[in-house]
């Protein structure tokens, strides 16, 4: 498919970034941030939500670093996942995610940011102009969402990430900067529970690093995943937990592919007293998947509670 036309901006530095975010929005255009490419060009290729120009944050120096207590946003996932510097369960669920061509461009910042996926928009352009479009629609047509009709306050498209439900249960910061300085948050924090909004970035911001705590290899954990091949696809359902060696007390989990947003669940985790079956009964009442994804909703809410039960055995 023929890629529309763009303007491609290429700072070398992170305040040379902020400086051309800010001309563009001061001048009222649009644009996107690229990384390693692998889920934008795509979404480029089938015209959805498209911007006249495009800045790369690939030759910025100094943001692909990787050690136990931080990561940069340009660290490519195949880098991660190889590395005896980053922890184990951020390398296990690096190296989950899609398959091996791909995670040598695509980055964490990418990941984590990642967009929603739903039945109704990703398609080709003819394709969803044939349905009259759909609520996340890129043409302003003001559409019904597909999935839930008669509603246009909410996109219930799914968040698909593998990364985010780990950073999570090890409890992970990430650092944001923009033309208005930069602030950081608890990842738990960033995500916005909307399929288009999607995070917190504000116009002109984006993910500049991920730190995590100084005792975070005291932790240790597992990542489990459902997806329809073992390479290649996005979960359709995935689940994180984490706790501090030793001490079953410390337990977190988190799951991911289930909603708009990845979420960690320490509600249902203190109500259930760190029992592992009325933790995973506890989820399963709280998510409620919709039918916009390759399985069925009912399917991938049950295999919610195998997911933790086989993280948590570990």
């Amino acid at each position: 498919m023929l890629m529309p036309p763009f303007e491609l901006h290429r700072p070398g530095t992170v305040e040379e970034a902020c400086k051309i975010a800010a001309e563009l929005l001061e001048a009222g255009h649009e644009f996107d941030w690229i990384a390693g490419g692998t889920d934008l060009i795509p979404n480029y290729k089938w015209h959805i939500n498209s911007k006249p120009h495009v800045i790369s944050l690939s030759g910025i120096e100094g943001v692909s670093q990787i050690s136990m207590n931080e990561i940069g946003c340009m660290a490519r996932l195949h880098d991660i996942s190889e590395s005896d510097q980053v922890h184990p369960l951020i390398s296990e669920a690096a190296s989950k995610v899609a398959s091996s061509l791909i995670r040598r461009n695509a980055t964490l910042g990418g990941n984590l940011c990642l967009d929603t996926r739903c039945f109704w928009i990703n398609q080709t352009e003819e394709w969803r102009s044939s349905i009259d479009w759909c609520h996340k629609c890129d043409c302003g047509t003001g559409a019904d969402c597909r999935v839930i009709p008669n509603q246009n306050e909410l996109c219930v498209a799914t968040y698909q990430g593998d990364i985010a439900p780990n950073l999570m249960v090890l409890d992970a910061r990430v650092h944001l900067i923009g033309p208005n300085g930069e602030r950081d948050m608890p990842i738990t924090d960033f995500y916005q529970l909307d399929g288009m909004t999607r995070n917190v970035l504000q116009p002109g911001e984006f993910m500049l690093k991920v730190t995590l705590p100084d005792d975070v290899s005291d932790w240790t954990g597992a990542y489990r995943k459902l997806r329809l091949r073992d390479t290649w696809d996005f979960p359709e359902a995935g689940a994180a937990a984490a706790w501090r060696k030793g001490d079953r007390s410390t337990l977190r989990v988190a799951t991911t592919a289930l909603e708009s947003i990845p979420r960690r669940h320490d509600t249902e985790v203190a109500e259930s007293n760190g029992d592992v079956k009325a933790i995973c009964d506890a989820v399963y009442n709280s998510t409620k998947p919709v039918n916009n994804t390759s399985l069925p909703p009912r399917y991938r809410r049950n295999m919610i509670k195998v997911l933790i039960k086989r993280a948590c055995e570990e």
